[in-house]
């Protein structure tokens, strides 16, 4: 799947309904957001701004606005607009995040149109002032070259593209997790759906650089989340495989940083196993084989 299909025709132009979170905090951001989807070419568009606990205002003509009296997560946020949007596909997009080029979303349509099996794409996100790549928005185990495609398992949520008819067939994002691994979830069921989630390293959206740990809550529901995921999806007989892989990880990690976070973590990994997310789609044993023949056994 290498390369953009950028001149196929569609005939009628596709429809995408675009989802964008903001609790209001970012305004100059959100209105490039914004900006950057109304200067989509080829593509019909429905573009909601979903207020997460802040109402917007002073919106752009063709552009709704939702308001959430309180902030009900980012997850949750999402579905709340996904559910006000109308299209063959959906577009959600962080309000700090832009899309490169006004062919953006054509070019990512044409690569649905070129494979039927392709349920989500995450685009190549950038640093517009130049600063290097975090290696986090890589979602693959050998990170390598950030302009290189490859099947992913993950996706980093500020900016990916699936068919709605493969979104609303996987439940949409996961409410309970809040913030933090609600998109490893997305990835999963949409495998498990029988699709396939690509990281297309043609496709451009910009996004500064921010660090995870400004969040007050991160440590904690990291840890949590990270239990929830596994309960919420794996077949049963890995859920203790994939938390103690991950369990090494952070211990190893947690050194390198002089116990950072530690206490909130452990807080979080006991929260995570007495508590029930309930929303459990446990996955096919052929889903585990085809993630694992695509690149990724699902425990790490």
């Amino acid at each position: 799947m290498s390369g953009l299909l950028s001149r196929t025709n569609f005939g009628a132009r596709p429809k995408v309904g675009v989802v964008v979170l903001t609790m209001g905090e970012r305004p100059e951001e959100l209105r490039r957001a914004v900006r950057s989807v109304l200067a989509q070419r080829l593509v019909e568009l429905d573009v909601v701004v979903v207020g997460n606990g802040w109402r917007p205002e002073f919106l752009p003509g063709g552009v709704r606005g939702i308001f959430l009296p309180e902030n009900v997560g980012i997850p949750a946020g999402r579905n709340a607009g996904a559910r006000e949007v109308s299209g063959e596909y959906i577009l959600f997009l962080d309000d700090d995040a832009e899309l490169a080029d006004g062919l953006f979303l054509h070019n990512a349509l044409s690569l649905f149109t070129a494979d039927s099996n392709l349920g989500m794409i995450q685009p190549r996100i950038t640093d517009p002032s130049g600063e290097q790549t975090p290696t986090r928005w890589i979602p693959r185990l050998r990170k390598g070259d950030p302009k290189v495609s490859s099947y992913v398992f993950s996706v980093l949520e500020a900016a990916v593209v699936m068919p709605r008819r493969v979104f609303d067939d996987i439940g949409g994002w996961g409410d309970p997790y809040f913030y933090a691994h609600e998109g490893i979830e997305l990835a999963w069921r949409t495998w498990n759906a029988g699709k396939k989630v690509w990281y297309c390293g043609d496709l451009v959206v910009h996004h500064p650089v921010t660090s995870p740990t400004r969040h007050s809550t991160y440590y904690r529901l990291n840890a949590r989340n990270r239990v929830w995921l596994a309960k919420r999806n794996l077949p049963w007989v890995l859920v203790p495989f994939y938390v103690l892989s991950w369990t090494g990880v952070q211990l190893v990690r947690s050194v390198r940083q002089h116990g950072a976070g530690l206490g909130a973590w452990l807080g979080g990994w006991v929260e995570g196993w007495r508590t029930n997310p309930g929303g459990r789609v446990g996955m096919r044993w052929l889903t585990v084989w085809r993630m694992t023949r695509a690149g990724r056994l699902p425990i790490l």
